[in-house]
């Protein structure tokens, strides 16, 4: 046997739901361009969970499904309260609340196709609710219910603000849910399809995944990145920041992939969105910090940012506190998670790898008193 750090390059499985193919990114075989400029979010869970794009009759049922499970038990709401809100980051209190969501779920334990799929409604509405409630409950606030005749995107921003979104905002937003909704097997995806392919029920899964989304290294950078704008403070300085970070040999969070090597090809749509949102604002700083960063940093290294560079001066402009900006990314991602977990029920098999044994020989016990 031999071992790849990382799996890097290793095909673990195969699927029908998105691909990444000479840096082009599809989801059912729809480039990411093409979706970004067209779909909203709500378009693409459908295409994610039934491989094709909804009928008109069919796109309003799933819009007012997600409205009527977007509500949570008052418990939960309770539970958020329970917590130290000072040292809470908000992946931990929602990965939390997402499997406290199962206790409350009389069907979490039914494997049933048509079971699985209400799960798959209900987690993909109430993940809204549990974001932006604990957003406004560690602020003393009371959480906000949805409105019936605004859509997904709009209805996150309206439950964690208060406040109807203008235009701009809501493009922005369900643009942001439609670029981070799949990535073919990314940690967070593999870390789900582990955990199911034991059989495991949904909310077992996707609290997995949570889990996994929540280290700086897959869903954080976008946090990271933003905390780093925040550090350089003006254009001005930017050059002189990137330089010094790197040349004490400090990473640079928000450039390159693992996958992609000519860039990753959702990053333009959010640099853009990131400048006229910014341009409304009257905060043009963040975006043109961000344009300086990138320049100085592919001259140095050649490393295209990435979907989470841009992604941080967008949610800054909503509003959006920093912390929350990885929980937004489960907010899109679960989307994906739950159409790989249905996949992997529907063409199971345990995923059992082999590891590479780097330890001593054989070795015989000795007894303690002989140590």
């Amino acid at each position: 046997m031999t071992s790849t750090k990382g799996l890097e390059g290793v095909v673990a499985t195969q699927s029908a739901i998105s691909s990444i193919i000479d840096d082009t990114l599809t989801y059912v075989g729809y480039d990411i361009d093409d979706l970004a400029n067209n779909a909203s979010f709500e378009e693409v869970i459908y295409l994610l969970w039934h491989q094709r794009l909804p009928k008109e009759d069919e796109l309003a049922e799933l819009k007012q499904q997600l409205i009527a499970h977007m509500p949570v038990p008052q418990e939960v709401y309770d539970h958020f309260k329970m917590y130290p809100i000072d040292k809470v980051h908000p992946m931990s209190a929602l990965r939390t609340a997402v499997s406290l969501l199962g206790l409350y779920d009389e069907k979490s334990e039914d494997m049933s196709d048509e079971a699985n799929y209400e799960k798959a409604i209900k987690i993909q509405a109430k993940i809204v609710t549990l974001v932006t409630a604990f957003g406004r409950i560690r602020k003393g606030l009371e959480p906000v219910a949805p409105k019936a005749e605004l859509g997904y995107a709009a209805n996150f921003l309206y439950m964690l603000s208060g406040t109807e979104p203008d235009a701009i905002e809501v493009e922005a937003f369900d643009k942001a849910l439609v670029l981070h909704a799949d990535h073919e097997l990314n940690a967070s995806t593999f870390t789900a399809r582990v955990c199911v392919a034991t059989l495991s029920d949904m909310y077992s899964g996707v609290t997995a995944a949570i889990g996994a989304l929540k280290g700086p290294l897959h869903g954080g950078a976008n946090e990271q990145v933003m905390k780093m704008l925040a550090e350089v403070g003006s254009v001005d300085n930017a050059e002189a920041y990137i330089k010094d970070k790197l040349a004490n040999k400090e990473k640079i969070m928000g450039f390159g992939h693992r996958v992609y090597r000519k860039g990753d090809p959702r990053a333009k749509h959010l640099r853009e969105m990131s400048k006229k949102l910014t341009a409304l604002r009257g905060e043009e700083k963040w975006y043109e910090m961000s344009v300086k960063i990138e320049e100085v940093f592919t001259a140095e290294k050649n490393l295209p940012p990435n979907v989470d560079f841009y992604s941080a001066s967008v949610y800054h402009s909503l509003g959006i506190d920093h912390d929350l900006f990885t929980p937004i990314f489960a907010v899109s991602r679960v989307s994906g998670w739950i159409a790989h977990i249905r996949e992997q029920y529907a063409n199971n098999r345990l995923i059992r790898p082999r590891a590479d044994y780097t330890g001593p020989g054989m070795q015989k016990y000795v007894p303690i008193n002989e140590r």
